[in-house]
């Protein structure tokens, strides 16, 4: 899938108009990315159309290293985008965006929240229940937001990641439940024990649950867990934030 194909894809996308129920592929330009756009997946609810005065929560979904590049498919391969694909149905709508090759979230951050300015401005989006979650890079990733913006989330889940312990006082301001493997040779338990342990130091609202025979792939069984997402979706900020 090269990248001229994906531009050509993302504006008859936004000619056709959205498509509840099934992942799109779009774009925004992106400052950061070497072809200049910001390729991702778009899941709008089955119901989306059927409510048209409801807004709706939204889940910011970031992927691992192996994903990067140029071939949006990839995306897929794990998490909320692999569950959509497969036929799965979520009552919020769904962002994936693909980190370029050379690139990581970290470098990708002002771009990520163009995105959020961009859905929320285009799309029926409840500002105050926005999520975010990712996997390995994607977990660092998600730390790594959470605490530049605290102000845009209203809770996350990092999967197998880590962070700046030192912004913990930044990161205490939302909910966190994060996950990791016992056994990874990856990403150390470690990292997301740190993390942990520095918002809850902090004042704020952070658990882990570990997974005593898991290796790296700590997220398969994470986004199969129907708990995890009423976690997220009993969350909301206080008050919307201001553009």
């Amino acid at each position: 899938m090269s990248s001229l194909w994906l531009v050509g894809w993302s504006l008859l996308a936004m000619v056709l108009g959205p498509q509840p129920g099934a992942q799109v592929a779009q774009s925004i330009p992106s400052d950061q990315a070497p072809d200049g756009h910001l390729h991702f997946w778009l899941y709008l609810p089955p119901d989306y159309q059927k409510q048209p005065g409801k807004s709706w929560p939204l889940l910011l979904f970031l992927h691992g290293a192996g994903e990067r590049g140029s071939q949006l498919q990839q995306v897929k391969r794990h998490g909320p985008p692999k569950l959509i694909d497969q036929g799965r149905s979520f009552p919020l709508v769904v962002v994936s965006p693909q980190c370029p090759r050379g690139k990581d979230w970290r470098q990708l951050a002002p771009s990520l929240l163009k995105l959020l300015d961009h859905l929320e401005k285009h799309y029926r989006i409840d500002p105050t229940r926005v999520y975010i979650t990712g996997l390995s890079m994607g977990g660092y990733g998600t730390w790594h937001l959470v605490a530049l913006a605290p102000e845009r989330f209203a809770a996350a889940v990092p999967i197998c990641g880590g962070g700046d312990p030192r912004k913990a006082d930044r990161i205490k301001q939302v909910p966190i439940w994060a996950f990791h493997g016992a056994r990874d040779r990856v990403v150390p338990l470690k990292r997301s024990q740190e993390m942990v342990q520095a918002v809850r130091q902090a004042g704020g609202e952070a658990r882990l649950t570990v997974y005593p025979q898991a290796g790296h792939d700590s997220w398969t069984a994470t986004y199969e867990n129907e708990e995890v997402y009423r976690w997220l979706l009993q969350h909301r900020k206080k008050r919307p934030r201001t553009p």
